[in-house]
């Protein structure tokens, strides 16, 4: 089955790996970022690759109205949507000590709200239209454990947050057909393992993140974002209609792999 789906965070990493993922299978893909430019050029790369319409906007995942207006310009342009990834997220990392109260407030606003806000539009339009829907949310393993790092209570609040509200929002929304579901990436190399980096700096950090990757988990490498969105577009499909209120782990066997060695 053909779908119409809306990414938030559409212009980069993940979402806009997913975006191009959908273009491939046909789907119509409307991008949402706060960048405008980024999510036109994903737009443009995913009609490329096969998409049946595309559109996209800038747009702010954690203005309401925003949101709304956002997806009401959607359907008229593409259809009635059916999917969603609400793959919008920002991480800023600090001991926990020294985390200012805005900061903190300023990731759950984008991170665990901006889910919140995304999930709500589109599962009252689809309510409203009696339409069932796959709506699906990215997580991380920071949700179920503790970074050995540290510096990451914020970020890891946030997707602790967004999963607890998968399981909650699948239940709400079951009686509506509406499946909620959330993909667990695990280190996967998009910008924003490196972002403020550039040059030297950011060569370096590519080099020590891969450098742990190869040490620490038991695939040996951090995934491509291709990876984590065949993944997102499985939770989208058919193929995963039973699924709901459920988290697919893509971390390459990262939680399941004790930090003891003894």
């Amino acid at each position: 089955m053909t779908r119409t789906i809306v990414i938030t965070g559409g212009g980069s990493g993940i979402g806009r790996a997913t975006a191009f993922e959908a273009a491939r299978r046909g789907w119509a893909v409307g991008v949402l970022d706060r960048d405008g430019e980024s999510a036109e050029r994903a737009a443009a790369e995913a009609r490329r690759v096969g998409a049946r319409r595309v559109w996209s906007a800038a747009a702010d995942v954690t203005g309401e109205r925003e949101l709304i207006d956002a997806f009401g310009a959607a359907s008229t342009a593409l259809g009635p949507v059916d999917g969603v990834i609400a793959s919008a997220g920002i991480e800023v990392n600090a001991p926990l000590t020294q985390m200012p109260l805005d900061t903190w407030r300023c990731v759950l606003d984008v991170n665990l709200t901006g889910a919140f806000l995304t999930v709500r539009t589109a599962a009252q339009a689809l309510r409203d239209a009696g339409r069932p829907g796959s709506l699906v949310c990215v997580s991380s393993p920071s949700a179920f454990v503790g970074f050995a790092g540290g510096s990451n209570s914020a970020y890891g609040a946030s997707k602790g947050g967004i999963s607890a509200f998968v399981r909650a929002a699948a239940i709400d929304l079951a009686p509506h057909g509406i499946r909620v579901n959330a993909v667990v990436p695990g280190a996967t190399d998009t910008p924003m393992l490196y972002f403020g980096l550039d040059g030297d700096a950011l060569e370096a950090e590519r080099a020590r993140l891969r450098d742990a990757a190869a040490r620490q988990i038991p695939l040996g490498r951090m995934a491509d974002p291709a990876e984590i969105a065949r993944a997102a577009a499985w939770l989208l499909s058919d193929d995963a209609s039973y699924v709901t209120g459920s988290h697919l782990v893509c971390d390459g066997g990262l939680m399941a792999k004790s930090a003891n060695d003894f």
